[in-house]
């Protein structure tokens, strides 16, 4: 243990002494923490959330729930823990991330990338090092980001509504979002108009929306459009 404690503190001198001529954030886990555990952030990440290195380095998961969107984490956390199962310190994982100063105060978007930073003695991996930019609001990918990332999490959401779903119901669906009527998709697909009705009625229901434009929503998830 006093091993491991000396190789954390010289790694993280190392990288105190240039995190802050980066054009980003600097942020180093504790690993098998479950990077709940900050050894290190640069002052300038510290200056943007408001917080000291001492109350930082205690906060513990509070420090993921706090500054960070949580329905974006569903996604790049699970994708983090097995990039560190691979145990490939080359490896790197780039993701997007929202982060604000509290509640008081709006999400900014990041792109981060994270890798192994330190193993321990059995070759495990101890530390991450994660790099993170802001991107600028303005930029056209802030809002592309926010809308892909709007996307999967409708698709996680209702993935298992969607495999439910018939085949018939899904020739329907296309129909329907297509601006088809019943009678138009009763001659596209053979079928009776009051049989589109009912597999209308049964989709709406299925799938909990009430109007055409949830309904859009939900096919262009799932490529149906």
């Amino acid at each position: 243990m006093p091993n491991l404690d000396k190789a954390i503190a010289k790694k993280i001198n190392e990288i105190r002494n240039i995190a802050e001529e980066f054009p980003g954030v600097v942020i180093v886990h504790n690993i098998p923490a479950n990077f709940n555990k900050i050894e290190f952030m640069s002052a300038r990440g510290r200056n943007i959330l408001g917080i000291s290195e001492e109350d930082l380095k205690a906060m513990g998961a509070e420090y993921h729930t706090r500054f960070f969107n949580e329905e974006d984490a569903k996604d790049y956390v699970p994708k983090m823990l097995e990039m560190v199962k691979r145990n490939d310190e080359n490896a790197i994982y780039s993701f997007y991330q929202q982060v604000r100063r509290s509640e008081d105060y709006p999400w900014v978007w990041y792109h981060s990338s994270t890798r192994i930073l330190l193993k321990d003695e059995l070759d495990q991996p101890l530390l991450s090092i994660t790099f993170a930019v802001p991107i600028d609001p303005e930029h056209h990918l802030t809002n592309k980001v926010s809308r892909l990332l709007e996307e999967n999490n409708k698709f996680r959401l209702n993935i298992n509504t969607f495999v439910k779903l018939t085949t018939r119901e899904k020739e329907v669906i296309q129909k329907l979002v297509q601006g088809l009527s019943a009678t138009e998709i009763s001659k596209t697909l053979f079928i009776s108009s009051d049989t589109v009705k009912t597999h209308r009625k049964n989709i709406y229901q299925k799938l909990k929306i009430n109007s055409a434009h949830e309904l859009f929503e939900f096919a262009r998830v799932f490529d149906l459009v």
